[in-house]
C-alpha cells in the first residue's frame, strides 16, 4: 500500500472500530482516521440496556478498545467529530468545525438514530424525562433518572424495551410497557416465544399491556411529562417516559452525496457502496441475503462485524466475501435469549424443551428446513442451530420435537438445494 493513502471512518460505534482495526490487521499501510461524534471513548452498546443501567458494569467496561490501542496501531482516534457532507468528487468529507479531510477510502459507519414519538404534546423542546436509548449518554441519563418506586412508563415492546423494563425492576422501578402491535417482540419472533416473554414481565412484576396505543402525553409548565394518554381514553401517569420504539438508519450523509439508498446505504457482499471507494457497515445499511435470497437490514452487533471485517478485506485487497448467519441476543432477568436466522414466514414453530424450566428452543421450520432458531438459556443447542440454519438443513417437525432424539445428530441431515 502507499503511505500517503488515507482511510476516513465515519462512526465510532462497533462496525467502525473494527473496521478500522481490521484494515490495519490485514494490509493497510495508510494513514486510518476515526471519526466519532460522540466524547467517549468507542464503547459496547448492548449492556447500555442492561448491565450498564443497571450499575452492575461501570464505563470503563465498556470500552471496545483502549484509548491506547488506537495510538498503538497508528488509528488517529477523533472524538466530537462531526462530518456535515462528503464531496465525492474532491474525495473529501466536510466537518462542521469548517475543516476538510481528503480521503483514499471512506468507510460510512453511521448506525441508526431512535424513532422519535410523534404525538400531540411533543411540540417544543424534548420533555426532560422523556427519553431514547441509543448511547451512554441516554443511558447515563435514564439511570440518573429511576428511583426505587419510579413510576417508569416504556413505550415498545422490543429489545430495547423489554430490557429496559427487566433493569428498571431491578432497581424497584413500578414499570408499565404499552406496546402497540398484539404482542411483544412481533418484529422478531414467533408467537410462542412473545407469549413466553410476555409471561416472563408480568411475573416479575411489569404492567404489560399490548394492543395498546398512545394518543398524547400531558406536561407540566416546566416541560416534564406528567402522563401518557392511551388511545382507549386511559390516562397513566408517569416519572420517567423510555420511547422504544424502533430505530432508523443513518443515511443521511449518504444520501446527500448520492449513494445508492433504500431504506438503508446498499452495500454489496464485500460491503463495497455504489461508490467504489466508499464501502459502508452496520446497522446504516441494507444487503442482499444470499441464505434468504431477499434484501435485508439487520441492526445487530454480530452483523456489523461481519460487514466490517468484509470491507477491511476488499479495502486491503484481501476479499473475503460476508455470507454469515444473522444472529442476534437479548438478556432480560435470568433469561439469555439467542436467536440465529430470520423467523419470518415460517411455517412451523416447534418448541424443544420446557417453558416451565425456562430452557428451551424455538425451531422455525418453512418446508421442512430450518430458516430460524431462537435459543432461551440453551447455548450449546444455540451453536448447533447456527450452523443448521447456514446448512438449510431438512428436518421433521416431530423430529425435533422429540427429546430423545439427539440435536446433533437432526442438524447434521442432508441440507436442502
Amino acid at each position: 500500500m502507499d503511505n500517503k493513502e488515507t482511510l476516513i471512518v465515519i462512526g465510532a460505534g462497533h462496525a467502525g472500530v473494527e473496521l478500522v482495526f481490521a484494515a490495519r490487521q490485514q494490509g493497510w499501510a495508510g494513514a486510518i482516521v476515526l471519526l466519532g461524534e460522540e466524547p467517549h471513548v468507542p464503547y459496547h452498546r448492548p449492556p447500555l440496556s442492561k448491565a450498564f443501567l443497571c450499575g452492575t458494569a461501570d464505563a470503563d467496561s465498556l470500552a471496545l478498545r483502549q484509548s491506547t490501542a488506537f495510538e498503538t496501531n497508528g488509528i488517529a482516534l477523533r472524538q466530537g467529530t462531526r462530518v456535515c457532507a462528503i464531496d465525492r468528487g474532491a474525495h473529501q468529507v466536510l466537518l462542521q468545525d469548517g475543516n476538510a479531510l481528503t480521503y483514499t477510502k471512506l468507510a460510512l459507519c453511521t448506525g441508526g438514530r431512535a424513532r422519535a414519538l410523534d404525538v400531540p404534546g411533543m411540540e417544543g423542546a424534548a420533555p426532560s424525562n422523556l427519553f431514547s436509548l441509543r448511547s451512554k449518554s441516554d443511558a447515563l441519563a435514564i439511570a440518573g433518572s429511576i428511583r426505587e418506586g419510579s413510576r417508569v412508563l416504556i413505550i415498545g415492546a422490543g429489545y430495547v424495551g423489554l430490557e429496559v423494563a427487566a433493569s428498571a425492576r431491578k432497581l424497584g422501578a413500578v414499570v408499565t410497557v404499552l406496546e402497540s402491535q398484539p404482542r411483544v417482540l412481533s418484529r422478531v419472533t414467533g408467537a410462542k416465544i412473545s407469549s413466553f416473554y410476555e409471561g416472563v414481565h408480568r411475573e416479575a412484576g411489569v404492567d404489560l399491556r399490548t394492543s395498546a396505543s398512545v394518543h398524547a402525553i400531558e406536561r407540566r409548565a416546566d416541560g416534564a411529562v406528567t402522563a401518557v394518554l392511551c388511545s382507549d381514553g386511559e390516562r397513566l401517569s408517569a416519572d420517567v417516559v423510555i420511547v422504544g420504539i424502533g430505530m432508523l438508519a443513518d443515511t443521511a450523509l449518504a444520501e446527500a452525496a448520492g449513494l445508492r439508498v433504500e431504506g438503508g446505504i446498499v452495500v454489496d457482499e464485500h460491503s463495497v457502496t455504489s461508490d467504489p471507494d466508499i464501502v459502508a457497515a452496520g446497522d446504516c445499511t441494507v444487503h442482499n441475503s444470499v441464505l434468504y435470497r431477499r434484501r435485508v437490514r439487520l441492526e445487530s452487533v454480530p452483523n456489523a462485524l461481519e460487514q466490517a471485517r468484509a470491507a477491511a478485506g476488499r479495502l486491503c485487497g484481501k476479499p473475503r466475501p460476508n455470507h454469515s448467519v444473522p444472529w442476534f441476543w437479548s438478556d432480560q432477568y435470568d433469561l439469555k435469549l439467542q436467536m440465529t436466522g430470520l423467523s419470518d414466514g415460517h411455517e412451523a414453530c416447534v418448541v424443544r424443551g420446557s417453558f416451565v424450566d425456562r430452557s428451551f428452543c424455538a425451531f422455525y421450520l418453512r418446508e421442512g428446513r430450518v430458516i430460524a432458531v431462537d435459543a432461551v438459556n440453551r447455548p450449546a443447542d444455540f451453536m448447533l442451530a447456527k450452523k443448521a440454519v447456514a446448512a438449510r438443513v431438512v428436518v421433521s417437525a416431530e423430529a425435533v420435537a422429540d427429546p430423545d432424539r439427539s440435536l446433533k445428530d437432526l442438524l447434521a441431515a442432508t441440507p436442502s438445494a
